[in-house]
């Protein structure tokens, strides 16, 4: 049984972890210390430091040393989208991203949803043996690894049912409102001023929403966007991938219209769990230009590189060293020196 399960460690799920922290990371480096914590209307002053929220951070550091402490949460954000190392990053991302929606004054869905995709991320991420998590797994992982595998399986699969169920409480919510149901909707956010088009978009976005059509579009076509990414678990990859598509386009068209970045990058995070096949990893071919300069600062005769992955071999575990090799030609035995490869 465990042998059928698909290897969760690719950089698929290390995107995901990188989007993440770079939405925390964006509202927390470019928001003063007087804009994220400050005194709100029948709440008191954050960070509220109550129950719960105790743990948080920013809870523990003093009065004078918030400013500090937010700056030490936006470095480890930065080595935690680098990828370094996730089995050591991964429950200080969970830490920082629940300390940061809970400790703030301007905390938004998208935070919210980074502290529940970040603490599931984490069981994966701690069974992670790769340095990097843009590697690709080494072949036989799941075999030495077998209960961090089916550990980080279950971690990525109630990511996918999360990011399923938010989708579609997100449509189901919308319907009984009228706004929603005539297709108007977008029209009252389109002229809000807190979340409406910035002055340069007005020209171009006005006309649709001056137009019965264009905003009954930019209302319904939403409402299928989420109706279909909700059940997405249920379809044809083909399917998924076009889903995945109109879900990156939709959150990246709220980023833009109302400023929401953070709860982009965090919803696109979890699209990229969702949509992706469960074990797949993205091949980036580079520029042939860019090969040809890898192929000759790797023409180097004599000289054999053994994969570092971060990770001490057991016992019995002999790694054999690698060849280098070109990425555009087929594996074989080395050229000999002087033929120009």
């Amino acid at each position: 049984m465990l042998r059928a399960i698909a290897v969760p460690w690719t950089n698929v799920y290390g995107l995901a972890r990188t989007l993440l922290a770079l939405g925390t990371l964006g509202t927390m480096a470019f928001s003063s210390t007087g804009t994220l914590f400050r005194p709100v209307a029948t709440q008191g002053h954050y960070p509220i430091c109550t129950g719960p929220m105790r743990a948080g951070v920013f809870c523990l550091a003093p009065e004078d040393g918030l400013t500090a402490t937010r700056w030490l949460c936006v470095l480890v954000l930065l080595v935690v989208a680098s990828g370094w190392r996730p089995r050591w990053t991964a429950l200080p991302h969970a830490w920082v991203s629940f300390s940061f929606f809970s400790g703030i004054a301007i905390a938004d869905g998208g935070d919210q949803v980074t502290v529940v995709l970040s603490s599931l991320l984490a069981l994966t991420a701690l069974g992670d043996p790769r340095r990097w998590h843009w590697r690709a797994p080494r072949e036989g992982a799941a075999s030495r690894h077998r209960r961090a595998a089916l550990l980080g399986a279950t971690g990525l699969v109630l990511v996918r049912v999360q990011m399923s169920f938010l989708y579609f409480q997100s449509c189901v919510a919308k319907l009984p409102h009228a706004e929603w149901a005539d297709g108007t909707a977008m029209w009252y956010w389109g002229h809000s001023l807190a979340f409406g088009a910035p002055g340069p978009l007005r020209p171009l976005v006005d006309p649709v929403l001056a137009a019965p059509l264009g905003v009954a579009l930019l209302t319904w076509v939403p409402l299928l966007i989420e109706i279909g990414l909700a059940a997405s678990l249920l379809l044809a990859q083909r399917w998924r991938w076009r889903l995945f598509a109109a879900g990156v386009l939709l959150h990246l068209s709220i980023a833009v219209m109302m400023g929401l970045w953070s709860f982009a990058l965090a919803m696109i995070g979890g699209l990229v769990v969702l949509c992706f096949p469960l074990g797949s990893h993205l091949h980036v071919t580079p520029p042939e230009a860019v090969r040809a300069l890898l192929r000759r600062g790797t023409a180097v005769p004599n000289l054999t590189a053994v994969e570092d992955d971060g990770v001490e071999p057991e016992a019995g575990d002999e790694r054999k060293p690698l060849r280098h090799a070109s990425p555009s030609a087929p594996s074989g035995p080395p050229a000999p020196a002087g033929s120009g490869r």
